[in-house]
């Protein structure tokens, strides 16, 4: 089991039916990738699909990730502050370092900075290459 934070475009891009990386979601549902969140990471979830979608689509996919048994609650105790960029990124680095996820899937530039940065080592990839890797993992 893959053990992942997901970004929340990243999020939106893997939900419709018809996206080339809707089989990240289908392993999400299914148990085969472990999704790490904190309550910042799914209130984010929950205000972005809201104003993208519907608030009733909003509600619906949280309520179906605090079901799933692979959902990994986090609540990190120590914030590292690692992208200056956009200190609102660091919300998923906090969750996957405190949640020993083996890495953040996102097409976020910001992230970017975590290639450079040795300790703590947090891994990056974009969604398409991690959705294109799930495939043949599967």
């Amino acid at each position: 089991m893959r053990t992942i934070v997901l970004d929340t475009n990243c999020l939106l891009a893997i939900l419709p039916s018809v996206s080339p990386y809707h089989n990240v979601w289908t392993g999400i549902l299914k148990g085969d990738i472990c999704l790490c969140v904190s309550t910042d990471i799914l209130s984010e979830y929950e205000e972005i699909l809201s104003l993208k979608t519907l608030p009733e689509i909003a509600d619906s996919v949280i309520n179906t990730l605090l079901k799933l048994p692979s959902l990994r609650r986090v609540s990190p105790t120590f914030f590292y502050n690692l992208i200056k960029e956009d200190p609102d990124d660091n919300k998923f680095v906090d969750c996957a370092i405190c949640g020993n996820a083996e890495l953040i899937v996102t097409n976020d530039t910001h992230f970017d900075i975590l290639k450079t940065i040795d300790f703590p080592k947090v891994e990056i990839q974009r969604l398409q290459d991690f959705a294109r890797l799930y495939s043949a993992d599967s």
